[in-house]
């Protein structure tokens, strides 16, 4: 059993604007020292025109700062921006490389919900953390080996108040992460459950269960709210602490800083008492010692979203089961290949993940334009096994030959292209009748379309016609229309030499049964066909019938 390989790109942050943006900050030194200078000066008998010069250099180094802040946060911003780009196109790649048949995979409400909502989150984390990093690492050093010539007591005094605040940060923060990640799980389980509920609606409503729906959908609305309140708890608790002890660090520097200017305290300064320019200095630095702790703060929870949200991203690409060729270039099929192929199984085994074995040592051999129906219970592997043909599947050991070429990654896209699938529940997208026959294929034109529509019954059907737009989910057309449908794409198909159909009758009245029927035989004139059914009428009419049980054993017809 193959699982997709993951390479989620690593973010490399642009570190020269990351660190002008967060550097930006030590600015406020040589400005905080223009303005201790001109109080000082002022105080000691100079004119108002002593602070021109200063002033004017207070704004530029302002002008300075404010530029290189917003240079560093767009550099950064942009960055981040294509790094969530990439990582979403590489998680989106991830999942269309996983087997369509995979029961590991993810709700789509649920994997919309990630990529496109939760996602939003690391941008945030990737934008603020690092330069507040760097504010953090630098700022506070440059702040105390600045005011410790001056003061050894305020130095000391800031030493001390700074490392409770991270402390305690961290003790307070521990589950933010935690709660932030079960907060947007609850929240993609939502998106999926209400997904879910809406496709459904109308079967809701023809059994009555729309209040019950409502009352769940509400039990999970509450849900959310509960585990968003839980991460807001954190993130106000966080910033309290840290309000707290900066708070307390800056009043014990103001309180020290004046009463050693009123000459009570004659400690704490390095043989002097510290004069009006000094104290005005350090009081204007020491706010600004705490400003990258109080950013830190802030951006805590950005980071715990941030990583919650990388992590629902990793956890969605992760693991799974690889659709065989996934990775591979498409191969254009050669027009020899759409001669019917002779199938060969041989030795195939596979079982699904934590279940027995549903084949083991199994054989088949289909001749050449050779139709044959696999009959047995539910459950029995009947659309695995046309799964495992069709290379949607890994088979864990065993051989598949398509027209003498083994299946396998190097084949599987190549193989694939000479086969037409119709499933139990084909697919109809909101979209014209004529693209949904089409698929997109681009040498379509419509007289094939309509040569396809006649075929499968479906031209004398007025909300059929190639003009004619259907809502997801084939609203518009009956259940029979919707497997005639199927049927014509499968017409359509230039290179479909092998048929592989899923119960193509099943839940339709004996009419339009019997119409199915007729089409698909005429569709596999001239192809290898195998159709998995419960209905005897269809087995009867096909070359031979295949028994698929826990013994596997072929009968034939």
């Amino acid at each position: 059993m193959s699982s997709v390989p993951l390479s989620l790109p690593h973010f490399v942050l642009p570190r020269f604007a990351s660190l002008v943006q967060g550097g930006a900050a030590l600015l406020w030194l040589p400005q905080a020292a223009l303005l201790a200078w001109t109080l000082q000066a002022m105080s000691n008998g100079a004119g108002w025109r002593a602070a021109l010069l200063p002033a004017l250099g207070v704004l530029l180094l302002g002008v300075l700062r404010a530029g290189s802040e917003a240079w560093g946060a767009r550099s950064v911003y942009a960055a981040a921006r294509t790094h969530l780009s990439v990582l979403r196109a590489q998680v989106a790649l991830s999942l269309a490389q996983r087997s369509p048949l995979d029961r590991q995979r993810a709700q789509s409400g649920q994997a919309a919900s990630v990529i496109a909502e939760q996602a939003e989150a690391i941008v945030p984390y990737l934008v603020r953390f690092q330069p507040t990093r760097w504010k953090v690492l630098l700022l506070p050093l440059a702040i105390l080996a600045t005011i410790a010539p001056l003061s050894w007591l305020v130095a000391v005094i800031l030493l001390v108040a700074a490392p409770l605040i991270p402390v305690f940060m961290a003790l307070v923060g521990m589950g933010a992460q935690a709660a932030s990640r079960a907060q947007m799980v609850e929240m993609g389980s939502m998106n999926a459950f209400l997904l879910d509920r809406l496709r459904g609606l109308a079967t809701l409503r023809a059994l009555g269960a729309v209040d019950a729906t409502a009352e769940r959908l509400e039990d999970s609305a509450q849900s959310v709210r509960r585990r968003t309140m839980a991460v807001l708890r954190i993130a106000f608790l966080s910033s309290a602490v840290l309000e707290l002890f900066s708070a307390l660090g800056v009043a014990m520097v103001a309180a020290y800083i004046g009463f050693s200017l009123l000459g009570t305290f004659n400690f704490g300064s390095w043989g002097s008492r510290l004069t009006l320019g000094q104290g005005m200095f350090i009081l204007l630095l020491a706010p600004a010692f705490f400003e990258p702790l109080r950013e830190l703060a802030a951006v805590w929870h950005d980071k715990a979203a941030g990583e919650a949200g990388l992590a629902g991203m990793v956890e969605l690409a992760e693991g799974g089961v690889a659709l065989p060729g996934s990775g591979k270039p498409v191969v254009a099929a050669p027009a020899s290949h759409a001669a019917p192929p002779a199938v060969q199984l041989q030795q195939l085994g596979y079982a699904h993940p934590g279940e027995a074995p549903l084949f083991d040592g199994f054989e088949l051999h289909l001749r050449a334009g050779e139709h044959i129906a696999l009959l047995g219970a539910s459950g029995t592997g009947k659309s695995t096994l046309l799964s495992l043909i069709a290379g949607l599947l890994p088979a864990d050991s065993g051989t598949i030959r398509i027209g003498g070429v083994p299946l396998n990654d190097d084949t599987a896209n190549m193989l694939r292209q000479r086969m037409a699938w119709m499933g139990q529940r084909p697919h109809v997208f909101a979209a014209s009748v004529g693209r949904n026959v089409t698929l997109g294929r681009a040498a379509a034109d419509p007289a094939r379309v309509n040569a396809a529509l006649r075929l499968a019954d479906l031209a004398s059907v007025a909300q059929a016609q190639p003009t004619v737009m259907l809502g997801d989910g084939g609203l518009g057309l009956s259940g029979g229309e919707a497997v005639r449908l199927a049927l014509a794409r499968a017409a359509i198909h230039p290179h479909a030499g092998l048929l592989l159909v899923d119960e193509p009758t099943a839940h339709l009245d004996s009419e339009t049964a019997a119409r199915v029927t007729d089409a698909l035989l005429m569709l596999a004139r001239g192809k290898t066909m195998i159709v998995a059914t419960h209905d005897p009428v269809l087995a009867s009419r096909l070359h031979r019938s295949v028994l698929v049980s826990s013994h596997s054993q072929e009968l034939q017809a």
